[in-house]
C-alpha cells in the first residue's frame, strides 16, 4: 500500500454520509488531512440532513449532497418516478465530474460503498471489514483497507486513526466546529427580541431519535420549573419533527414558567449559534449534542442506552450522567423498563446543572451575574447558594411508566 508520505493528494473526497453525530465526528479527519496537505481541493458526499454544517465550513471546497432518504420517498408516488430519477442521475453526474487523488471512506456501509464505486478516484481507502464498523460489504469497493481501532474507541479516534496509518500526521485530536459570525449575530439578536438576552442562558435540547435514550417528560418539566424559580433564563430546541413531545413537556411545566421554545424554528446553523451564546447545554445522547460539544459550549449529556466512551461528546470537559447498570449499555431502540433512563433523577442533573455554571462563577438563585448581551462580554460572579434543590412537587411522575500499529493504542 502507499502511503501519505509517498503521495501528495491535490483532491481528497470523504464520504461520510450521516449522521449529525457522526459527521461532526469525522472533522477533525478532515482537518489532519488539510494541515498536511494545504494545497488539497476536499470535497464531501453527505446526505441532507447534516450538509448545513458542510456547507458552511471554510475547509470544504465542495459538498455533493446525497438526497437518499427523500429519493426512496418519491421515487414510487406516481408522477414523481421520473423527476426522481433524473434527480439521481443528476447527483451521479456531479460525483462523477471530477477523478480525486484519494476516496476515503469511513462510513462503513454499504450505501457509503456504492457511491466509492460511482466516484472516480485513484486511491479508494476504507476500513478492513469489522463488525459495527465496516459491514454490509463496503469494503469490498475499496483498493486499500486498514484495521480500525477497537469498537470500544471513540469514533472520532477511530477516523483519525483511519488516516494516520496512512502516514497523516496527528497534531491534536481537538473537536471544534467555526460557527459562522452571522449565526451567532442572529442567535444574538432572536434572544434579546425575545426576552431572553439574561443570563445564565440554559437551553435544553430534550429530544433524541431513539425512545431509549429519552428521559422522561414529567422529569424534564420539573427540572425546567426548578431551573426556572432560581432565574435561569431557559431555551428549548428540537427539530419540527420534537414539537409534540416538547409541547407536552411544556404542559406539565404549566403556565406560569417562562420558556423560549424554539422546537421547529432553527436550522443546524441557528442551532450552533444558540448554543455558542449558552451558558449551559443538557441533551440527551443526539446529534446536537455533538455539536454543544463542536462549538464549546459547556454541556451536561444524559446516557443510557449507549457508551460516552464510544459515541459522547468529544472533549471541553462535558458532564455526562449515567448509570452503572448490568444492561448498560445495550443499544437497543427498544426497552420494556427504560431503567437507564428512568433511574436519572432530577435532583442530580439539577446539581450537575449547578456545578457546571459554578465552573463558569454563576450561581443559580442569585442575581448578581444577571446581565443582558453576549456572554463573552461579562463575567458573572454570583453569591454562594444555600445548596436546596427546588423540585415542585406539583410536576409529579404519572403512574405508570412504560418502561497492526495504531496511533492511538
Amino acid at each position: 500500500m502507499s502511503s501519505a508520505l509517498d503521495d501528495n493528494p491535490r483532491s481528497i473526497l470523504i464520504v461520510k454520509l450521516s449522521a449529525i453525530g457522526d459527521v461532526i465526528q469525522t472533522l477533525p479527519m478532515m482537518e489532519a488531512l488539510k494541515r498536511q496537505y494545504p494545497q488539497a481541493r476536499i470535497e464531501w458526499v453527505v446526505e441532507e440532513e447534516a450538509s448545513e454544517l458542510l456547507l458552511s465550513h471554510p475547509t470544504v471546497d465542495r459538498v455533493i449532497i446525497s438526497r437518499r432518504k427523500s429519493w426512496l420517498k418519491r421515487i414510487l408516488k406516481t408522477g414523481d418516478f421520473w423527476k426522481t430519477l433524473r434527480e439521481i442521475g443528476r447527483f451521479v453526474r456531479e460525483l462523477r465530474s471530477r477523478h480525486y487523488d484519494w476516496v476515503i471512506d469511513n462510513h462503513g456501509f454499504f450505501k457509503s460503498g456504492l457511491l466509492v464505486l460511482l466516484s472516480r478516484g485513484r486511491r479508494k481507502i476504507g476500513f478492513q471489514a469489522s463488525a459495527g464498523i465496516a459491514e454490509e460489504g463496503s469494503y469490498f469497493f475499496t483498493h486499500e483497507r486498514y484495521k480500525p481501532l477497537s469498537l470500544e474507541r471513540h469514533a472520532l479516534e477511530r477516523y483519525l486513526d483511519l488516516v494516520s496509518q496512512m502516514g497523516v500526521q496527528i497534531e491534536q485530536m481537538a473537536l471544534h466546529f467555526p460557527v459562522p459570525s452571522g449565526a451567532v449575530k442572529g442567535a444574538e439578536a432572536l434572544l434579546r427580541e425575545k426576552g431572553f438576552g439574561c443570563r445564565p442562558l440554559v437551553v435544553l435540547h430534550p429530544m433524541a431519535k431513539w425512545a431509549t435514550k429519552q428521559w422522561p417528560a414529567y422529569k424534564f418539566a420539573r427540572l425546567i420549573a426548578a431551573l426556572a424559580q432560581k432565574k435561569a433564563s431557559i431555551v428549548i430546541t428540537g427539530s419540527a419533527q420534537d414539537e409534540g413531545p416538547v409541547g407536552e413537556i411544556l404542559r406539565r411545566t404549566g403556565d406560569s414558567v417562562r420558556v423560549l421554545n424554539l422546537t421547529g424554528k432553527t436550522n443546524l446553523l441557528e442551532l450552533a449559534g444558540i448554543f455558542s451564546l449558552s451558558d449551559l447545554v443538557l441533551s440527551p445522547d443526539t446529534g446536537p449534542m455533538h455539536l454543544a460539544a463542536a462549538v464549546k459550549a459547556p454541556l451536561i449529556a444524559l446516557f443510557g442506552p449507549t457508551a460516552p466512551w464510544r459515541t459522547g461528546p468529544y472533549g471541553n470537559n462535558p458532564g455526562i450522567i449515567r448509570k452503572d447498570l448490568a444492561c448498560s449499555p445495550c443499544f437497543k431502540k427498544k426497552c420494556r423498563t427504560m431503567e437507564c433512563m428512568n433511574s436519572i433523577s432530577v435532583e442530580e442533573v439539577l446539581a450537575a446543572v449547578e456545578q457546571k455554571l459554578k465552573e463558569k462563577e454563576i450561581n443559580l438563585g442569585t442575581d448578581e451575574y444577571r446581565a443582558s448581551g453576549p456572554k463573552e462580554n461579562h463575567r458573572f460572579i454570583g453569591r454562594k447558594g444555600n445548596g436546596r434543590s427546588v423540585l415542585p412537587e406539583s410536576i409529579s411522575a404519572p403512574k405508570q411508566i412504560e418502561r497492526k500499529n495504531h496511533a492511538f493504542e
